[in-house]
């Protein structure tokens, strides 16, 4: 199959860091947390509160949506981060201004009348948030040797995920328990800075392109990334990443108080599940991800994910609607959503190269939110006008028929790619 080749050929062109220091990849569990606590503040704090606030479920979604929609575009400023500054500078105004971003939102009543402010300061934030992501993933390329790709995106995808459901059980208690909203995001603000202590111990990373004018340097990143992105591996992981296969966004319309509710699942329920286990199940679902993709190839991995994913949800759409079976499909859910990151994350590291490498991950990264965003927008209408049952129907269903295309498009470009390799 096409996918063992582009495996097998991958394992002489990556290029890592091979005289830099060894580091513990828990560092870059450390430093992702700010990326992935923003998005957890907003797609479980805030989400779960939206429908107890008088918002529907299809307008609860939007929180999360205008928070993909900025990941799906993050493509476009994410050279600024190669050709400029260098990541650890990039890494301390982003984490900086992310501080700000949670205690801004956290300022921010919840409702109707303030619902696009909110929207508006979501979306700001998420910008400044994802350069957060882009500066750690661009020291990892650069840093990073071949045969710690696999142990790498486990620690890395952990820190995302898991950082998610602290920034979400984190989120939702404080705002539930102080007496002021704002003191919640203060408290989040103040958390993020203290990750940047571990930028200290890594060495320098140059930004990819100097001595250049903008303009030049805009051209040789994007050039860069043209021909990576046509070859075989290229190709594949841009076709999986822009189908709706093994992309978990069941999981923000799931936390919202209305479709919990079906089972009889409340706040604490909520907090509990979709924060602390979460968290907990998705980082364990990082390191068997991780460790699938030191055995396998990537690319095949993400699939098997993906079908594992879609089966998941059918289960949990016939099982009874009891608390119980909230509790568990949940966690079985984001055992696989934590795989499935891990996956992707080992898949990008493959194809691309150390250089410019926040460009080349964040186009990766751009183009599989994509899905998640028109997909999570969807699964909110759909809970909203069916029920939360037809809701996880209708995400399996759509991840079945993804990984079908996948298999028939691999297949028809197999032929071709060898002929021309």
């Amino acid at each position: 199959m096409l996918t063992e080749w582009i495996f097998i050929r991958s394992q002489s062109t990556i290029k890592g860091g091979s005289k830099a220091k060894a580091h513990h990849p828990f560092i870059w569990l450390i430093l992702y947390i700010p990326f992935g606590a923003l998005g957890g503040f907003v797609s479980v704090a805030l989400t779960f509160l939206a429908t107890k606030k008088g918002l529907s479920i299809t307008e609860g979604s939007l929180i999360v949506a205008s928070q993909l929609l900025v990941s799906w575009l993050k493509w476009l400023w994410a050279p600024l981060v190669d050709v400029s500054l260098n990541p650890k500078k990039w890494y301390l105004f982003a984490t900086s201004f992310s501080g700000f971003g949670v205690f801004a939102m956290a300022s921010i009543p919840l409702g109707r009348d303030t619902l696009w402010l909110l929207l508006v300061i979501i979306a700001a934030s998420n910008v400044v948030n994802s350069i957060v992501g882009m500066s750690v993933e661009a020291m990892i390329s650069y840093l990073t040797p071949k045969h710690e790709i696999g142990r790498v995106s486990a620690w890395l995808q952990t820190g995302n995920l898991g950082g998610t459901g602290l920034g979400g059980a984190l989120g939702l208690f404080l705002l539930q328990n102080l007496p002021q909203a704002w003191m919640s995001g203060a408290i989040m603000g103040g958390f993020f800075l203290l990750c940047c202590l571990a930028l200290l111990p890594l060495e320098h990373v140059p930004p990819h392109v100097t001595n250049q004018g903008a303009i030049e340097s805009i051209k040789t990143v994007a050039s860069g990334f043209w021909q990576m992105v046509k070859a075989p591996a290229g190709v594949l992981a841009s076709l999986l990443c822009i189908l709706p296969i093994a992309t978990g966004s069941a999981q923000a319309t799931l936390t919202q108080a209305a479709v919990a509710a079906y089972w009889s699942a409340g706040e604490a329920d909520v907090e509990l599940v979709q924060g602390v286990l979460a968290g907990f199940f998705n980082s364990i679902g990082c390191f068997v991800g991780g460790w699938v993709c030191l055995r396998m190839n990537a690319h095949k991995a993400y699939v098997l994910f993906g079908i594992v994913m879609a089966f998941i949800a059918l289960a949990m759409a016939q099982s009874p609607n009891t608390v119980s079976m909230y509790v568990f499909w949940n966690i079985l859910y984001s055992w696989i959503v934590g795989m499935s990151y891990s996956a992707f994350t080992a898949m990008a590291l493959t194809v691309i190269d150390k250089g410019a490498a926040a460009t080349a991950y964040n186009v990766f990264a751009s183009l599989s939110n994509f899905p998640l965003w028109w997909l999570g927008l969807l699964l909110g209408w759909v809970a909203d006008e069916k029920g939360a049952k037809v809701m996880l129907m209708t995400e399996s269903a759509l991840g079945l028929v993804g990984v079908a295309i996948f298999i028939f498009v691999e297949r028809k470009l197999s032929a071709l790619f060898f002929n021309s390799y």
